[in-house]
């Protein structure tokens, strides 16, 4: 289950569950300033259904499988209570918190993401920022985080801040937003025993201050006992018992299971309450007992006590339709700069991270300056052949580049992203488009330093202005690489497929666009259409236009004379132009236009499918 913390915004009950459902939810607002409010569940039953086999097997997907994850529960939280969820492993029902179980992702978590959380939670009165940052400071206080503030969380595979301090730091991201209901699932799980203690006795602390806390637990210490104000065993998503703790030793001292003196209440009571499944005989022995338990505590004045509190609730006039997501908030473009400070900021701290994403491009060039050294103007000594070469290089591996950029660093924050928009904090597109403009920069800076050393090193057509064409016609294809590479990453999970995917793209648009290979002209119908599809078409038609326009070249003989040669057709750069590539002079300026209109082409596509990720993962 997530390590991380679920809560629900201010004004929000707590319980969200994908499925078929019955029963429902009641929550109590505060009628009176210093009155309580409370959470009641009632009869609730909930069960799942999916296809049994992947989208492309026909015959196993007409199929479906159908579990029931809770049955029939009934339960009863006031403020200032924590309320405990007990459960075998796989039989306390997965869904009971709403908290999806994803493979975990979150390899690095930011601190950063305190301020963020604040800084866009809704307030009646509009605080100044300072006095915002004064709450954060006051949260990270509360919870012993201050000496750790400037700290980068980490990971468990490299350095950062503690295990226990990285679960206070998601406690605290929740906190920032004064929720009256906190969920927790397993919020112990991985921990060592002093820390898993200390993470509890902080969560009984919070609902202490008038907040409920609701938590699943697994294996807690005897110690804890007496810290939850109730405790709740579900079997199989049946409610075998909820009550405090003395009524939990009571109920169960009558139903003739006293717990051992110097025992786990804990381990006594779950194992009471846990079906054996090695044997069908201990199975049918052990299901029928919790049977038995289950029917005692329906029968029990304890239930009719919670049953009563839930109908009590239900004839309150003032009982409010229960928002599940907080609206006042800030706008979308204030988000969005705090995202793209706290995306800068942490990649920032990845310092190979961001050489790399420098260098990549220069080291692909120091290999190809290495091997030609310079080009020249002698046909018979391969001035157009080198230069040919050279372009067919730059234009297939700037999206490369580009691609390995994204792959790097973006499925860490599209992690992060899925968790906290279905906290309500942010949509993913604007994560996406923080990332997006973050990259801009870093590319720009990453494309002169390689242009400028590449460019004069290898003697390519002088001029600035030429120097400063050729720097913007290999800009787009790093800038479409990584961005293609983003839009891909929004429905594509495994980032190698991804990178086979878009290598595959690239390898297609660069045969078919170039025209390097085969003349475009000269090609099949099917392929001429598909390359005015490519960027590799208008990217080369600029590069050949840039490189040869206005070049001679010489064909041996003696002073330079030209010879009867067959590889002295051409003489002239326009030559060669129009041979590979018809009109491209003309075409110049709109090349450039079409090349770069890929790019907001792209921004739009993957918001598009950050979206559709949003409400596909929403529901």
């Amino acid at each position: 289950m997530s390590e991380f913390p679920r809560e629900t915004p201010r004004g929000s009950s707590a319980l969200q569950v994908n499925g078929s459902s019955q029963g429902c939810l009641e929550e109590v607002p505060a009628a009176t300033p210093g009155s309580r409010h409370s959470l009641g569940v009632f009869h609730v039953s909930y069960s799942v259904s999916n296809h049994v086999g992947p989208w492309w097997d026909i015959t196993s997907r007409q199929q479906r499988w159908n579990r029931q994850i809770l049955k029939d529960v009934s339960l009863y939280v006031e403020s200032g209570q924590i309320l405990c969820i007990l459960g075998s492993s796989g039989k306390r029902g997965g869904g009971v918190l709403g908290v999806s179980r994803k493979g975990s992702e979150h390899r690095v978590i930011f601190f950063f993401f305190l301020r963020f959380t604040y800084l866009g939670h809704r307030s009646n009165g509009h605080p100044s920022w300072a006095l915002r940052l004064l709450q954060v400071e006051a949260v990270m206080a509360e919870l012993s985080l201050s000496h750790v503030a400037d700290t980068l969380i980490g990971s468990y595979s490299f350095g950062g801040i503690s295990s226990g301090e990285r679960r206070r730091v998601s406690i605290a991201a929740q906190l920032i937003q004064d929720p009256k209901v906190m969920l927790f699932d397993e919020p112990t799980t991985g921990l060592d025993c002093m820390t898993a203690n200390q993470i509890v006795v902080l969560l009984a602390e919070l609902a202490r201050r008038d907040r409920i806390v609701i938590l699943t637990i697994h294996q807690p210490r005897s110690e804890l006992f007496q810290l939850f104000d109730k405790i709740a065993i579900l079997t199989y998503g049946e409610l075998v018992f909820c009550g405090t703790p003395t009524e939990m030793l009571d109920f169960f001292d009558s139903c003739g299971y006293p717990c051992p003196e110097h025992s786990n209440p804990f381990d006594f009571y779950m194992d009471l309450t846990s079906v054996d499944t090695q044997s069908k005989e201990r199975e049918i022995e052990t299901y029928r007992r919790v049977q038995q338990i289950e029917c005692a505590y329906k029968e029990s004045a304890i239930h009719h006590r919670t049953l009563e509190n839930i109908k009590q609730t239900k004839h309150l006039k003032t009982l409010p339709m229960i928002p599940f997501k907080t609206k006042d908030r800030l706008g979308a473009l204030s988000k969005l700069g705090v995202l793209l400070r706290r995306v800068t900021r942490n990649l920032l701290r990845n310092k190979q991270a961001v050489t790399m994403r420098l260098v990549q491009n220069l080291i692909m060039g120091l290999f190809v300056i290495f091997y030609l050294l310079r080009v020249q103007n002698e046909v018979l000594k391969g001035a157009i052949q080198d230069r040919v070469g050279l372009l067919y290089q730059f234009v297939g591996a700037t999206p490369y580049t580009g691609m390995l950029n994204a792959l790097n660093l973006f499925p860490v924050l599209r992690a992060v992203s899925d968790q906290e928009s279905q906290d309500g904090l942010y949509q993913k597109w604007q994560m996406l488009l923080a990332y997006v403009l973050h990259a801009l920069p870093f590319s720009i800076v990453a494309t002169l330093v390689f242009s400028s050393v590449s460019y004069w090193t290898l003697g390519l057509y002088p001029g600035v202005a030429r120097f400063g064409y050729f720097s913007a016609a290999l800009l787009a294809p790093h800038l479409i690489g990584e961005f293609l590479t983003l839009v891909l990453l929004g429905f594509i999970q495994n980032p190698n497929i991804v990178n086979s995917v878009v290598a595959l793209l690239c390898i297609a648009g660069v045969l078919v666009g170039s025209g390097f290979l085969r003349n475009i002209e000269e090609m099949p119908i099917p392929f001429k259409i598909f390359s005015y599809f490519t960027f590799q078409k208008y990217c080369c038609e600029i590069l050949v236009v840039n490189e040869f326009y206005g070049l001679n070249f010489t064909c041996g003989g003696p002073n330079g004379s030209m010879m009867a040669h067959p590889m002295c057709t051409f003489t002239q750069g326009i030559q060669f132009i129009e041979k590979t590539c018809p009109g491209a002079t003309t075409r110049f300026t709109k090349n450039f236009l079409v090349l770069y209109a890929f790019i907001p082409v792209l921004v739009i596509l993957g918001i598009v499918v950050f979206k559709i990720r949003d409400y596909i993962i929403s529901r």
